[in-house]
Formats: C-alpha cells, structure tokens, sequence
C-alpha cells in the first residue's frame, strides 16, 4: 500500500459550514489508504496540551457530515508566534512558541499537517511549513476571498442564509413602506453582498469594489416611489464605504482603541438615508448567523471534495501546498501564491452586469 502516513488536521480562524464535512472527506480518505488521522483541537492547542488531540476513526466522525461548526473546534486567537502567556503579575506577554509546535508535531509522529483555514489561519501553515511541518491547506472563508480558487466551501451556506433573509425582510418592509439596510459579512470582499443581493431581489447593493454615493442610494430609492413601490432594500457588505471616506470600524472595548474590527455600515447607511431623503428606515445587521446552520447541499459536496483531494495531493508526495478548486478540477497550488492575496469581486463581471441590466444600483 506504500507509505502509511500519520496526519493531523486542524481548523483555524472563524467557523465555516463544511468544516466538519472536510474532516469527514479527510478521516474516510486516509482510513481507506490504512493511515491515521488525529485532530488538533482549539487550533494548534493540541500541540501543547495532548489532552486535547484526539484520533478520527470513521466511526468518531459518522453522522457529522451534515453538522454545522466543527468537532474540533476553531478559534482567531492561536498563532504559536504569538502565544499569550500569562506573568506571576498577572499581566500578558505574547512569545514566539513557534519551536514548541514544530518539536511536538514531530515527536508525536505526525507526518503532514492539514490545516483548514482562510488566509490567516493558511498564513500561519506556511510559516510553519518553513520550519519543518510538511502542510497541505484547505482554503475555509465564508467571504469567498481566497485567490487560486473559484470557490470556499461555507459561501453558497452564507449567501443561502442572507437570501433567505432578504427574502423575508421585503413582506416586512413593504407593510411598513420602510426602507431596510441589511448588512452582511465578506470583509473586504463584497461576494456575499452581490450573490444574496441579487437573488434576494434588492433594489442596492453595495460592495468594498465600488466606494459609493450615498445621493445616488437615494435617488435608486426614489425611484421606486416613482413607480408605486413604497419601500426599499438595500444590502451593504461590511467593508464597503461611501466615496471619499473610510472603513466604519467598532471599537475594541478590551483594549481600549479603535482596531480594524468591520461593522456598522448598516446602520451608518440607514442613518443618511433617512436624514438626506426623509425615508424611514431600519438596519439589520446579519453577523454569525450567516456562519451558522447545516451547509448546503452544494457546501457539502464541495467540502467532500477538497477533503478527499487534500488525502489524495499526500499521496501524491503535494507539500506546502493549497487544495483549490479549479473547476472542473481540484489542484494543488503553492500555499506562497495564496497568501497575502485577497480576491475581489470584478467590477466589470457577469454578475455585477446583470445586477445592472436589472435595475440594480450600486450607488456608484
């Protein structure tokens, strides 16, 4: 059968419908080839607490396939570069505890680390690989950001959720002849924007590509009373902002000053709606919602896909590499080519076009 191969896999940064089905793909794929998979939980937690690995058999992971969130959990705060660490004081320091991982991963016998994440968590992996853990990624965002791949699996689950949303929000809006601004997730990306957007029939949509003018919102609006529709909808990704001004950001209570932390727009958009053309107004801001939930039926098959992949790219001797998925093909793409990069939504695409043959404003 060739080399058996002892593999640990772990999922970083936020949540994602289809975690629990790459970990699936991943565990029946290497148990098929007679190899071991162990989970690292809580991140790279595992590595320096072993009560927190534990090994994946098909029958550990038998009916997760359609569950939400992940079995190992997840979570932004494990970058071994820069671990908390508490002082006798009672005060923190962060320490590179890098060495650490690396020492554990290989002591415990690990041969390849299969780290799901999106672009921090795949940043992270890479650093790691330059140190000696041999990593294939798996590229995990809602927010559909990553380069090299057409899709991430959790995106079509997230846009599914925002539309039905959406959907939702048109009988309420047009009983109160309001006008609702619903805010949805992607960063610095406006993909969910555009995809719930557009199939939840919204009169705006506003994304990070195209900085907007807020009269211009107004006038969309408008419009639709010119020809007898009394309400509006208009969805507005998290990283978009108005022409000639900044990112709306909250501020970080725990330390006391303002970080890049995105959320806001809605309410800010709402505000100047209503103040500039006198409309009333509501904002609704979707947040983890949209990261909740069994994954579609498209996020499951994809899931399965590029676990099944990642197994197959160890087989083939693939390192430091990402599972991407090039329709109609999944391929390995080099792990350095990815980071770094975020992939925007084309100003000039199919789908932004169509938007605009319907009538759909980008206040731009």
């Amino acid at each position: 059968m060739g080399n058996r191969f002892r593999i640990a896999i772990n999922t970083g940064g936020g949540d994602a419908p289809g975690l629990n089905a790459v970990i699936y793909a991943v565990t029946m794929a290497a148990h098929a080839r007679g190899w071991e998979v162990h989970g690292i939980q809580q991140g790279y937690a595992g590595l320096f607490d072993t009560s927190r690995l534990v090994q994946l058999t098909p029958e550990r992971v038998a009916g997760i396939m359609n569950h939400g969130g992940t079995i190992l959990g997840t979570t932004n705060k494990g970058d071994p570069f820069r671990r908390p660490v508490e002082r006798p004081d009672g005060t923190v320091e962060f320490r590179d505890e890098s060495d650490r991982v690396v020492e554990s991963f290989h002591r415990l016998g690990f041969d390849v680390l299969v780290a799901l994440g999106g672009d921090g968590s795949l940043q992270l992996a890479h650093r790691l690989s330059q140190k000696g853990i041999p990593v294939v990624g798996v590229p995990k965002t809602i927010d559909n950001d990553l380069v090299e791949t057409h899709q991430t699996f959790g995106f079509d689950t997230a846009v599914t959720t925002a539309t039905d949303a959406i959907d939702k929000l048109h009988t309420t809006a047009a009983a109160h002849d309001r006008v609702m601004v619903v805010e949805v997730m992607g960063r610095y990306a406006g993909w969910i924007a555009l995809h719930s957007g557009a199939a939840g029939d919204a009169d705006v949509i506003l994304i990070p590509e195209l900085p907007f003018d807020i009269d211009r919102v107004c006038a969309r609006l408008a419009e639709n009373e010119i020809q007898g529709k009394r309400y509006g909808i208009v969805v507005v990704a998290e990283g978009a902002k108005a022409r000639g001004g900044g990112l709306v950001t909250r501020v970080n209570e725990d330390v006391g000053r303002e970080e890049v932390q995105l959320g806001g727009i809605a309410e800010w958009v709402a505000h100047e709606i209503h103040r500039r053309a006198g409309r009333e107004t509501r904002s609704l801001v979707l947040g983890h919602l949209q990261r909740g939930g069994s994954p579609t039926t498209s996020d499951r098959l994809l899931s399965l896909r590029f676990g099944a992949a990642a197994v197959r790219f160890i087989a083939e001797g693939r390192r430091n590499v990402m599972v991407a998925w090039q329709p109609p093909e999944m391929r390995a793409v080099p792990i350095e080519e990815v980071i770094g990069r975020t992939k925007l939504v084309p100003i000039d695409s199919d789908t932004v076009r169509t938007c605009r043959d319907l009538g759909i404003s980008f206040g731009d």
